[in-house]
C-alpha cells in the first residue's frame, strides 16, 4: 500500500478537530463537520483524510498518550507530538519537519510492549475499563478489542415494498454490494462508506440504514398484524419502521418522544417507507400517559443509555462519558420502568432495550423491575455483543399477566 502523505494544513485541520473535541467537550461528528465547512478550498482527500484522522485517533486517544507516556494535553506542540507518535503506530514514517525531529525515533514496539492494562491497550478510561471488567469479567478485554473496530454500514431490506434479491440487484446497478450478515440472517452489510441518499432504491424506501443488533429488538418484540403497538422512546425511528413492518401495515404504531422534534425526522421516513399506520406523540402533550392507559397489545421500551455498545461508530462516547452521567441514566431508565408499563394491557408483552454494554443499565434494572412489579414475569432476555459487523444492545421481553 503507498504511504499516505502529509501536508501542513490538513495535519493543522486534525489537531484543531482535537483541541475542539477534547478541549470543549464538542463530539467529533459536529467538529468535522465545522471544520470542513470552514475550510472550503480542501479536496476530498484533504476532506477524507481529516475526518479519518480525527476519529482515529479519538479512538485510539487513551492508548496514544499511554505509548508516550504522558498526562493528555490539548496544547498544540503536545498534538503535534501525539500525531507524530500516531503516525509511527500507523506503520508510517514522518515527513522532514522540524516539528517531528524529538519523536522521530521514538520506541514504538517497546511501548506497546509494555502495556499492560485493557484500559491503555484498547483505549478507555481507566475508570470506565474498571467498571467495565467488574461488570463483564473476562468478556471485557475481547468486547473492549470488538469496540474498536469501525461498523460496517449494516442494511435492512423494507418487505413492504421489496424482497432482498430486488435490493441486492437494484444496488449492484450502482456498483454496490450487499453482503449477508454473518449472525443475523435478515441483516446485509456493505464495504465502505458510499453515499446512499441520493440512491432511487433509498429515495423510494426499499431499504432502510439500520445496525443489525438493532433490528433484533424490532424481531424480539414481534408485534402481530392489528395490533396496537406502542414505542415509548422512538428517536428518529428506525425501530418503529421495522415494528411497521412486521404488523403488516395493519394496527395502530404509537411513536412517542420526549423530544418531539425528533418524531418530525420519523414522520418524513414513515412517508418513504409506504407506512401508514403510525401515530406520532410527544411526551410534552398533556396527559398523554393517561390517555394511552392500558391501550398496548406490545410496548417497546428503547430507553436513554449510556451508548456504550455503539461505540463502535461513536468512539467520543468513551471520553465524553462520566460516572455522573452514568447514576443520571439508571434513575431516568428506573423512571421510564416504573412509569410507562401502566400504558400495556393484561396479557401484554413488554420489551425492555438498551444499546449499552452493562450489566447495571440492562438485567439489574430489569430485575429491580420484576421485583417490584409481580404482575409482570420475565419470558427472554438476550445480550448481541459488539461483533465485526454489529453494535451491542440488550434486550428483555416481559408480559403482563
Amino acid at each position: 500500500m503507498k504511504e499516505p502523505r502529509l501536508f501542513p494544513n490538513t495535519v493543522a485541520g486534525v489537531l484543531e478537530a482535537l483541541e475542539m473535541s477534547f478541549g470543549k467537550g464538542i463530539y467529533a461528528d459536529k467538529v468535522v463537520e465545522r471544520l470542513l465547512k470552514k475550510n472550503k478550498k480542501w479536496g476530498s482527500r484533504d476532506r477524507s483524510f481529516v475526518a479519518e484522522h480525527t476519529y482515529e485517533m479519538v479512538r485510539w486517544w487513551g492508548l496514544l498518550w499511554a505509548l508516550y507516556d504522558q498526562h493528555p494535553s490539548t496544547k498544540r506542540k503536545d498534538l503535534q507530538k501525539l500525531f507524530g507518535i500516531y503516525w509511527l503506530w500507523r506503520g508510517f514514517s514522518l515527513p522532514d519537519w522540524p516539528k517531528f525531529d524529538a519523536i522521530r525515533e521514538f520506541p514504538i514496539a517497546s511501548r506497546k510492549v509494555a502495556l499492560k492494562h485493557t484500559a491503555d491497550i484498547e483505549s478507555f478510561p481507566h475508570w470506565f475499563s474498571e467498571l467495565a471488567d467488574e461488570q463483564l469479567g473476562e468478556k471485557w478485554p475481547r468486547i473492549a478489542r470488538d469496540l474498536n473496530v469501525p461498523n460496517t454500514v449494516n442494511v435492512r431490506i423494507n418487505t413492504l415494498k421489496a424482497n432482498k434479491e430486488d435490493v441486492v440487484n437494484e444496488l449492484k446497478k450502482v456498483g454496490i454490494e450487499l453482503i449477508p450478515h454473518p449472525v443475523f440472517p435478515d441483516a446485509l452489510y456493505i464495504n465502505g462508506r458510499p453515499r446512499l441518499n441520493h440512491i432511487p432504491a433509498f429515495q423510494s424506501g426499499l431499504f432502510e440504514v439500520q445496525d443489525a443488533g438493532s433490528q433484533q429488538i424490532g424481531h424480539f418484540l414481534n408485534p402481530t398484524p392489528g395490533s396496537v403497538t406502542i414505542d415509548a422512546c422512538a428517536g428518529a425511528g428506525g425501530k418503529t419502521l421495522l415494528l411497521g413492518e412486521l404488523m403488516r401495515n395493519q394496527g395502530r404504531l404509537i411513536a412517542m418522544d420526549v423530544e418531539g422534534r425528533k418524531l418530525g425526522e420519523l414522520k418524513k421516513r414513515t412517508i418513504r417507507s409506504g407506512l401508514s399506520i403510525v401515530e406520532t406523540r410527544a411526551w410534552e402533550e398533556p396527559m398523554v400517559l393517561e390517555k394511552l392507559h392500558e391501550t398496548a397489545d406490545f410496548l417497546l421500551l428503547d430507553v436513554p443509555c449510556s451508548g456504550t455498545g455503539v461505540i463502535k461508530r461513536e468512539p467520543d462516547t468513551k471520553w465524553k462519558l462520566q460516572p455522573t452521567h452514568l447514576e443520571h441514566l439508571k434513575g431516568v431508565q428506573a423512571d421510564i420502568l416504573h412509569r410507562y408499563p401502566r400504558m400495556l394491557k393484561n396479557g401484554g408483552i413488554l420489551v425492555y432495550a438498551t444499546c449499552s454494554i452493562l450489566p447495571m443499565e440492562n438485567s439489574n434494572q430489569v430485575q429491580q423491575f420484576l421485583k417490584n412489579n409481580t404482575a409482570f414475569e420475565l419470558i427472554e432476555e438476550c445480550t448481541v455483543d459488539p461483533g465485526e459487523h454489529n453494535d451491542g444492545f440488550y434486550m428483555a421481553k416481559m408480559k403482563k399477566k
